[in-house]
């Protein structure tokens, strides 16, 4: 087998040996910035492109507050809430946009519990690579050209899901908005006849 062969099937072993920190195993104290990163980086890394890849910065943590998308930290001290978040939005965002993963995370948190929602994103997340895993390895015997051929249909496989993902949310979100319209010319109306 080649050298990357090697690599991916090395990649393929850790991934498989690992699995997603459940919510009651997330760290019960407040986190300072650097500390979040630090314990994100952890937790991310086998899900990086390569060693040079960061997932998460200070600027980017910064960002997804003043956007609405993270709660604000509580005297720049950051809860369990925040680091699986901040899970979801690093695992999400090389696929959807961070509009579309603030409203998932918000419809998702209006029907579920903070830990409910993080524990079932974990095990869907488990599921797909575990998938992905399985694929991997009956390709590698085949060493570069059988995984050129599945990356290329991984990658025609994420494009289609990610079209249908914008779709279904796209659709959600203008059902809703154009619900609120409608309750909102209600009120209006009958504040008019009264």
């Amino acid at each position: 087998m080649s050298e990357a062969t090697d690599n991916i099937i090395k990649w393929v072993k850790e991934i498989e040996g690992s699995k997603a920190v459940e919510w009651d195993r997330l760290p019960e104290i407040y986190l300072y910035m650097d500390q979040v990163l630090t314990y994100m980086d952890k937790q991310l890394h086998l899900y990086e492109r390569d060693e040079s890849t960061c997932l998460l910065t200070s600027s980017m943590v910064n960002n997804y507050v003043k956007d609405g998308v993270l709660p604000r930290p509580s005297q720049k001290k950051y809860s369990r809430e925040h680091l699986a978040i901040l899970t979801v939005i690093c695992l999400l965002k090389q696929v959807l946009s961070i509009q579309d993963i603030a409203f998932l995370t918000k419809a998702l948190l209006k029907n579920a519990s903070n830990s409910e929602m993080y524990n079932r994103f974990c095990e869907v997340q488990e599921e797909a690579m575990r998938e992905v895993c399985d694929r991997v390895k009956k390709a590698a015997p085949e060493d570069e050209p059988g995984l050129m051929r599945l990356a290329i249909e991984l990658s025609v496989e994420a494009n289609a899901r990610r079209t249908a993902s914008e779709r279904i949310l796209s659709e959600i979100s203008a059902a809703e908005k154009k619900r609120a319209e409608e309750k909102y010319e209600e009120g209006k109306e009958k504040s008019r006849k009264k």
